[in-house]
């Protein structure tokens, strides 16, 4: 254990700038404690705790920044991309998407506090077409808090963390051991709790083919879309409502919907994430409110679009939305 101690006195801020990157290009591994503890091994010196802050801002910028030219660039198909390595499910993209669409960029400010949010709103950041200046200014001031934050833990701390490192050098192998295991258990929770949440939505699913085979008879199930308003305006499943809208309306969110009969063929609901995590969770709560076929839509809208199915969108963002589909998907 002491050569990691002797490692991070060493190599502290090397080893702070790629585990900001590595955890903000999301890889779950967690950069606050590596934070925390340079931040505590560095107290004595003002200068250098503030060129610690400056290291660990400029990563996570540089990571951000990839995540918003990728969302500019590829659209929505990146974000699923995200999701697909993010071990946090809870922070997928219809989530995501509603904070950032109600707070716009002032979300970027707190949006590393929360696992699994800052990749998705860099990248939405560049899908929906917040201007680059914008981006950067709020999303420099969110790194700033988050770094800072943890510098300042570690500098107020420093004897008590100082005396944790300590311990864990006198323990020698067993203290790395002891680390391992710690990091260990926190992988293997956040993988039991998407897990947990992925059995939980299990339900059967509409392929894009079934739902195209059966409007091409004539057939026409009630389609909704769980994304964010905006990026139902850019690009959507042609007939699909939007669900922001029929929630918004009466006290239950599914009244709009009522009565059932109106809907003889059946509710299919998409979304963009990885699993139709979210359109599995709105699917869910129709069939508690008492509707019995829903199902959600398999790969959602990037599989209706990769199949060659038509996409309609607002007037005015269909440009946008054709410049999205012209690129195709991120990964054949």
């Amino acid at each position: 254990m002491a050569w990691l101690v002797d490692l991070i006195r060493e190599f502290g801020f090397g080893i702070v700038f790629l585990n900001v990157l590595i955890e903000q290009l999301g890889a779950p591994i967690p950069a606050y404690p590596v934070l925390v503890i340079t931040g505590a091994l560095e107290g004595a010196s003002m200068g250098r705790l503030l060129m610690l802050i400056v290291i660990a801002v400029v990563a996570a910028l540089i990571a951000d920044v990839i995540w918003y030219r990728a969302g500019k660039t590829y659209g929505g198909a990146v974000l699923g991309r995200i999701c697909r390595i993010s071990l946090s499910p809870d922070a997928c993209i219809r989530q995501t998407e509603s904070v950032y669409g109600r707070w716009g960029p002032k979300s970027l400010l707190i949006a590393k506090f929360v696992p699994g949010f800052a990749s998705i709103a860099s990248a939405l950041a560049g899908t929906v077409g917040t201007p680059l200046s914008t981006f950067i200014l709020f999303d420099t001031l969110g790194a700033v808090i988050w770094v800072g934050s943890a510098v300042f833990l570690g500098s107020l701390f420093s004897s008590t963390v100082q005396d944790l490192l300590d311990v864990l050098t006198a323990l020698g192998k067993w203290g790395l051991l002891l680390v391992m295991f710690v990091f260990a258990i926190f992988l293997l929770r956040k993988w039991w709790q998407r897990t947990r949440t992925l059995r939980s939505l299990k339900m059967p699913r509409l392929s894009v083919q079934e739902l195209a085979g059966m409007n091409a008879q004539g057939v026409y199930p009630t389609v909704i879309d769980v994304r964010d308003l905006s990026q139902y305006q850019r690009g959507r499943i042609p007939r699909a409502q939007a669900w922001r809208t029929i929630s918004r309306q009466g006290e239950q969110p599914h009244a709009p919907l009522l009565p059932q009969e109106q809907h003889a063929h059946g509710l299919v609901i998409y979304c963009d994430c990885p699993h139709e995590i979210s359109a599995a969770r709105i699917a869910k709560q129709l069939q508690r409110a008492g509707f019995s076929n829903v199902r959600p839509l398999v790969g959602g809208l990037e599989a209706w679009r990769a199949a060659g199915f038509d996409v309609e969108a607002d007037e005015k963002s269909a440009p946008a939305a054709a410049s999205l589909e012209s690129q195709g998907p991120l990964i054949p």
